[in-house]
């Protein structure tokens, strides 16, 4: 019996699909000399993020080199940023470098914590965008520890600034700008509210709500909860930081990873997925913040983003099986999964 026959459609794969998105032309006809520039960025990102880890590792440096450091680091992850969302070179890497250049050089209280604050935000949106769609467990692991390892250079970055500000404060501040710019990112790359779909939208329903829950239900047990409550949670956290060194972040391990996890296998299939990939930077910001306080240990926050990860991305793993199954008889039918193109990790996505 044929296909005509039985009504069974084959997706023509034939033809290599297109990206899905109008691209700025290269800025650099020469691709030597794009190249010889990627490389100078990332060589300086390399020196940028020793200098900056340096601050937070127990080892006789000169201070005079952690800020400089930071500066160094966070514009070439400014330039990698604006190159990856196709924005304005000269305006955007300018105004970093002036603000960071005064920082480093002035050392004024409040250009120092703007400095910081854009060493945050930059990491955390550049840890989303500088991924690309995965759909095997290796290639999505791939792309989920890439992610967290850009995070954890934008932690190393807040931390050597050695910033004086009051850690919650600065911690909402950078969540709060890092959604905005990621929210005006996807918007574009997402196509809109209005290319979600039913079933993506109440994905993201989810999350939000679980976000929700999660805020809502520490705040209460927190301001609300009786003091034996409250002393047996302070008391497992303590257990746990003495045995295992760190203890999960509920944001990071039951939102924000998981939503990037499912956001990269969602990718490659619809952009959609660069909507769920928005709670995502929920985790990335709370990580690059996570060493603002000069009272943060190191170890303890490396293993308490490792618990959350490796949490973050088995709940991310099953998720995206359900979010990624067949929504209708007729797409389940399909011969040929459908698979999305988008360029190179370093090319700009629009």
């Amino acid at each position: 019996m044929s296909e005509a026959t039985t009504g069974r459609r084959r997706l023509d794969d034939s033809v290599e699909a297109g990206y899905d998105q109008p691209v700025r032309a290269p800025r650099l006809e020469s691709r030597r000399s794009a190249a010889r520039i990627g490389a100078v960025v990332a060589l300086a990102a390399l020196v940028g993020l020793v200098g900056s880890v340096l601050s937070v590792l127990a080892i006789d440096v000169p201070v005079a080199v952690y800020r400089p450091s930071a500066a160094l680091l966070t514009i070439a992850l400014t330039i990698a940023l604006v190159h990856r969302a196709g924005g304005h070179m000269r305006i955007w890497v300018s105004l970093v470098a002036v603000l960071c250049v005064a920082a480093a050089v002035t050392e004024m209280a409040g250009v120092i914590a703007a400095a910081a604050a854009a060493t945050g935000v930059v990491g955390a949106v550049l840890a989303v965008v500088m991924t690309r769609p995965s759909e095997g467990v290796v290639s999505t692991l791939r792309e989920f520890a890439l992610s967290v390892g850009i995070a954890l250079s934008g932690a190393a970055g807040v931390a050597a600034w050695n910033a004086q500000v009051n850690a919650v404060t600065f911690s909402v501040a950078v969540i709060g700008i890092s959604l905005g710019v990621v929210l005006g990112l996807v918007w574009s790359l997402g196509e809109g509210l209005h290319g979600l779909g039913r079933n993506h939208l109440a994905i993201l329903a989810v999350v939000a709500a679980v976000l929700l829950l999660l805020v809502v239900y520490t705040y209460a047990v927190r301001s609300y909860g009786s003091t034996s409550v409250i002393n047996a949670i302070d008391d497992a956290i303590f257990q746990a930081r003495t045995r295992i060194g760190g203890i999960p972040r509920p944001v990071q391990a039951f939102a924000g990873f998981p939503a990037l996890v499912v956001g990269l296998r969602l990718r490659s299939q619809r952009r959609e997925g660069w909507w769920v990939l928005v709670f995502a930077v929920l985790a990335t910001s709370s990580v690059t913040t996570s060493l603002v306080s000069p009272l943060a240990y190191p170890s303890y926050i490396g293993l308490s983003v490792l618990y959350s990860a490796v949490i973050g991305f088995a709940l991310g793993w099953v998720v995206s099986h359900y979010v990624l199954a067949p929504s209708t008889v007729r797409a389940a039918r399909r011969v040929e999964s459908t698979r999305r193109f988008e360029p190179s990790r370093w090319a700009g996505l629009r």
